[in-house]
């Protein structure tokens, strides 16, 4: 390679302590070609042009004193006279000419890599500044990139155009912002071999979730063609969570998928030039990358975190962006920083946000940061139109650049048509702490300007646009006060949008994980449907399935792997505490609103105490649906190694009906006590009390579903406005049942819980559950912490 170098370090040259010399990107990559390379990790060979080069061409040009003339006295927040000085700033550095000696060792580094990679190659050129990727502040956007950079002219160019690009309005602002010396930074570029993702894919990931701070994932993000469009926000990404410890345990399988729209792909245009075209109708409706290829991407993010936080001496979550060559077919890393944001969270401190009231939904999209914003909606279509933004105003978009940054500090949230979770967008809102919605599609058509408008984003992975003010509060406790009450206090959780951030609750695990929901909302369509499509009678409906199913085999590939999904997101949210997850509960009617459900359901005339629970699940009408169930359970447990699921099964009515699902369930790989698994029942029929000695030979535990107990014990239908008085579940016979499954389960050496709504809505029922000594309470999130306070308080007096 060149040798009499003074403005030129390779990568095997380079190490983290670097960064005053060739910047945070390249010292990073130098690391990581220099260590990781031997554990597996792709890492494109390339060199760095040094801070000493760009000084070395101010100094020539004898640029400094006009640079101070523009900077000094800079208010960077008018927008007029930041873009008419940092324009001045960057002529002035591109018309200034690369010193002879800088072009002789940048083109002869530049042979010698062309020498490693053959003819056919070209280059990308990145900026590398020397105060970028600080643990606390991320300079991710600022400079310029430069794509499929070939030849001697265009690469010399290329380099000059980076180091003016340290003058970008956007990184003007950001110094400001961060109280940097615009004189103190400097900037360095990456010169690197230019991975062929224009005939792949490319994407960004995180070895945490980037909205919730849930450090047990790797978050990926990927569309086809180069990665600038799902940097920039330009595109709506697939995405795909890998969960980090079972996949240390050898379990390579993905969580979850989303399937983004993918409408364009950046390639290579003429020489020196890239170009955005339509992706094909194939391409927009697969995935960007296999299951093995995202688990491939998991592991090196894994390798990645490990080793920067073993140097760091503590947890360091990273960002990284990922390119796939469409040449070699090879993955590769081609940038990693330590991540900024979601990091930093305090998760000892628990903020939620609630609306308070409901309103008209103008735009759907992905919801960033688990806030909620109002203010005046105000469409920006361009730069031109940034000085009309005021303080408060929420910016609506197609997208957003890193330009746009300074009218983005000031607003209260952000709406985008496009993007993904990890666009430009989505970043930026995050690191201003103010919710986002991204990926609209339709934002800056259906929000009129001007109208006042309510983005919540506190409702899941859902973001939605209200139109008007929507009251919402804004709660705050600080966990590290609270106390763990002896009664274990777990979670009622059926959405996995909301698993992750609802971990962070003080829990011991979910005591009721309902199925129900995954299949109404994930995977819409009744099981017997999928199965048997050609029963279904309207030709929409089954055009509709096979919709649905199109990315799988079949129909039962479909909705096991789906449910697996949903089951193993939650489970893994809590793991390695326990997950109870109850098999469908259902009633017909219920099913009979599935996409599909009316071929498969009868017309019940009291669907409360038919057809449901346990009666289906060895019964000729739905055991092909049960087994799907559980190949499902099976997936979680032995595929994603999540063997913290424990199963419940609903509704049993007799001792009879127990004995053959335990049986059914060995026959389809479940078999109670194999690989530690539990079976749990739900005791909610005043029979499963009055036999529960001999219903505990086949269970682990219960948990007592007081609202169904309620109504049989009492014969009160709660949803009968007539009689829905008499519904109270402090009334003496129902307590009498709920301390008898107590004592039972005692008496067996086995667990008790209870699901229901008591001990949420009446303090006297949690007293009363404290003191006959039930191992645990599972409520909805909403109620945990008053509940926990009051059992702690129970426990106490008790106790004194």
């Amino acid at each position: 390679m060149t040798v009499n170098r003074r403005y030129i370090r390779w990568f095997n040259e380079i190490t983290l302590a670097d960064v005053p010399l060739v910047g945070g990107k390249n010292a990073s990559l130098g690391e990581m070609y220099r260590e990781l390379t031997a554990h597996g990790v792709n890492i494109p060979n390339g060199f760095a042009v040094t801070a000493d080069a760009y000084r070395h061409v101010l100094d020539s040009a004898g640029l400094w004193e006009r640079l101070h003339e523009l900077l000094d006295d800079l208010e960077a927040d008018d927008v007029v006279q930041l873009a008419e000085r940092g324009a001045r700033v960057r002529e002035l550095i591109n018309l200034a000419p690369l010193p002879e000696d800088l072009q002789r060792e940048i083109i002869g580094a530049y042979h010698d890599l062309q020498a490693e990679y053959g003819d056919n190659f070209s280059v990308a050129v990145r900026s590398s500044a020397t105060a970028e990727d600080l643990p606390t502040a991320s300079f991710a956007g600022q400079q310029d990139t430069y794509l499929n950079v070939s030849g001697e002219v265009a690469l010399l160019e290329a380099c000059k155009r980076c180091f003016a690009s340290l003058f970008t309005d956007r990184a003007i602002h950001y110094r400001y912002d961060q109280g940097f010396d615009h004189f103190k930074l400097a900037l360095s570029i990456v010169v690197m071999k230019m991975v062929r993702s224009d005939l792949a894919t490319s994407g960004v990931m995180f070895s945490l979730d980037t909205d919730t701070g849930f450090r047990d994932t790797v978050f990926i993000t990927g569309a086809y063609g180069l990665g600038e469009n799902v940097v920039q926000g330009v595109v709506d990404p697939d995405e795909y969570v890998v969960y980090k410890p079972t996949l240390k345990r050898g379990h390579r399988h993905v969580l979850k998928r989303v399937k983004g729209a993918k409408a364009i792909k950046m390639i290579y245009g003429t020489t020196t030039t890239t170009l955005n075209v339509e992706t094909s109708k194939f391409e927009r409706d697969s995935y960007c990358l296999s299951g093995e290829e995202a688990v491939r991407l998991a592991e090196y993010a894994v390798i990645i975190e490990d080793y920067y936080s073993k140097q760091a001496g503590y947890d360091k979550p990273m960002d990284m962006e990922w390119a796939k060559d469409g040449i070699d077919g090879q993955l590769y890393i081609v940038q990693a920083r330590p991540e900024t944001v979601a990091s930093q969270t305090q998760h000892n401190v628990l903020v939620t946000f609630e609306l308070t009231g409901n309103g008209e939904v103008l735009a759907e999209g992905r919801a960033v940061g688990a806030q909620i914003g109002i203010g005046p909606a105000r469409l920006i279509s361009g730069p031109e139109q940034m000085a009309q933004f005021r303080k408060g105003d929420v910016l609506v978009a197609d997208i957003t650049t890193p330009d746009w940054e300074p009218v983005m500090k000031i607003a209260s949230a952000i709406v985008t048509n496009r993007g993904g979770r990890t666009c430009h967008a989505a970043i930026v809102a995050r690191e201003l702490g103010i919710p986002a919605v991204v990926g609209c599609d339709n934002a800056t058509r259906v929000i009129p300007d001007g109208e006042l408008i309510t983005v919540a984003c506190s409702e899941g992975d859902i973001g939605r646009i209200y139109r008007g003010e929507i009251g919402f509060q804004r709660n705050e406790t600080r966990l590290d006060e609270l106390a763990r009450p002896k009664t274990h206090i777990m979670l009622n959780l059926g959405n996995p949008d909301l698993a992750f951030k609802t971990s962070f609750l003080p829990n011991e695990g979910v005591g009721l994980a309902r199925m129900e929901f995954i299949i109404a909302n994930h995977i819409k369509a009744h099981p017997m449907a999928l199965l048997y499509p050609e029963r279904v009678a309207e030709a929409d409906a089954r055009q509709e399935i096979q919709t649905l199913i199109r990315d799988y085999p079949d129909g039962a590939t479909y909705f096991t792997h789906k449910l697996a999904e949903g089951v193993g997101v939650i489970a893994a949210a809590f793991y390695p505490k326990p997950v109870i997850v109850r098999m469908s509960d259902f009633k017909t009617n219920e099913y009979a609103t599935l996409l599909g459900g009316a071929a498969f359901e009868q017309d019940e005339s009291n669907p409360m105490i038919g057809f449901r629970g346990a009666s289906r699940y060895t019964h000729p009408a739905y055991e092909e649906g049960f087994a799907l169930e559980c190949a499902a359970m099976r997936r979680v447990r032995d595929e994603f190694g999540l063997s913290n699921v424990r199963l419940m099964i609903p509704f049993v009515r007799r001792v009879e009906e127990a004995r053959c699902v335990i049986e059914r369930m060995a026959e389809l790989g479940l078999a109670r006590g194999e690989r530690g698994l539990e079976i749990y029942m739900m005791c909610e029929i005043p029979n499963n009390v009055v036999q529960i000695d001999a219903f505990l030979e086949y269970f682990d535990g219960l948990s007592i579903g007081s609202n169904d107990l309620t109504q049989l014990a009492l014969g009160v239908d709660r949803d009968s406005e007539i009689v829905a008085f008499d519904f109270d579940e402090r009334d003496p016979g129902v307590k009498t049942l709920i301390r008898q499954a107590v004592e039972g389960a005692a008496r067996h050496g086995k667990h008790s819980g209870i699901c229901g709504q008591a001990p949420s809505d009446y303090p006297d029922m949690a007293e009363y559950l404290v003191e006959i000594g039930i191992d645990s309470m599972s409520l909805n999130p909403d109620s945990v912490l008053d509940v926990t306070r009051s059992v702690l308080a129970l426990e106490a007096k008790l106790a004194g």
